[in-house]
């Protein structure tokens, strides 16, 4: 993390409170029928109160938005409340959108004045390593108006011509340099009031936060990810996620 006693060229100001919006209104279909994505239990625990504790892990973290379904934000209080989350931090549930991009406003909305630094964390997200979050909130506080937490990919990749038909064999156009690749990941860090002018100028539907900061012209980095930061999307992530918290338990006392 940034020392807090050297000045920010440009944005947040140091030391200035961190707060997090945790998008949870989604249904998250991939998983199969049930429980919302953000709901479904990691060792008899949802994975939003997983995510919520690693955010609230950063001692800089001072607040975290949680932004449920429109018709649950009695729920997932509740869900909340009935868990043991570290009292140095506050936290809040507001109901969330129809669209993700929504529900982040929303979310932000909430967030009370003084809060400089803003993280946008997905829940289905919920085993990110707190120096992963740090490391974030340090590059905002050192001036960086849009941060993102990446990974190189150990993958080829390949540009293809989407098949008009599912299954189809999709012809390639192109094969990108991997090395100029990276899979971005969550918490994203913003200062917030370029944040606050992403949401108020982009309308285009958007898969995060920070290519909304690119479309106002403002610069992202990176710094590095995490491979434990993985996204629970499918029922194979859900195996993976159970056996790194088996792991955890062994080594770190988890």
């Amino acid at each position: 993390m940034s020392d807090d006693s050297r000045p920010s060229p440009a944005g947040a100001r140091p030391g200035a409170p961190v707060a997090v919006v945790i998008p949870a209104a989604g249904r998250g279909v991939r998983l199969g029928p049930g429980a919302p994505k953000a709901l479904r239990t990691l060792n008899g625990t949802p994975m939003l109160v997983h995510a919520v504790r690693a955010m609230a892990a950063s001692r800089a973290v001072s607040l975290v938005v949680v932004v449920a379904p429109p018709d649950g934000a009695g729920e997932v209080t509740s869900l909340l409340d009935a868990h043991a989350l570290p009292e140095r931090t506050r936290f809040l549930v507001v109901p969330g959108g129809e669209s993700r991009q929504e529900s982040v406003r929303l979310g932000l909305d909430a967030v009370p004045p003084g809060h400089d630094v803003v993280l946008v964390h997905d829940a289905a997200r919920p085993l990110v390593p707190v120096e992963t979050v740090d490391a974030v909130i340090g590059a905002v506080r050192e001036g960086a108006a849009a941060v993102v937490p990446a990974l190189p990919l150990a993958d080829t990749v390949k540009e293809v011509e989407p098949a008009a038909v599912a299954g189809a064999p999709e012809p390639v156009l192109a094969t990108p340099d991997r090395s100029r690749l990276r899979a971005v990941q969550t918490p994203q860090g913003f200062d917030r009031a370029t944040l606050v002018r992403a949401h108020e100028t982009v309308t285009d539907d958007v898969t995060d936060d920070a290519s909304m900061v690119e479309q106002l012209g403002e610069p992202v980095v990176a710094v590095p990810g995490h491979e434990e930061a993985f996204k629970v999307t499918r029922p194979l992530d859900l195996v993976l996620a159970e056996a790194v918290l088996a792991r955890r338990r062994l080594t770190d006392g988890f």
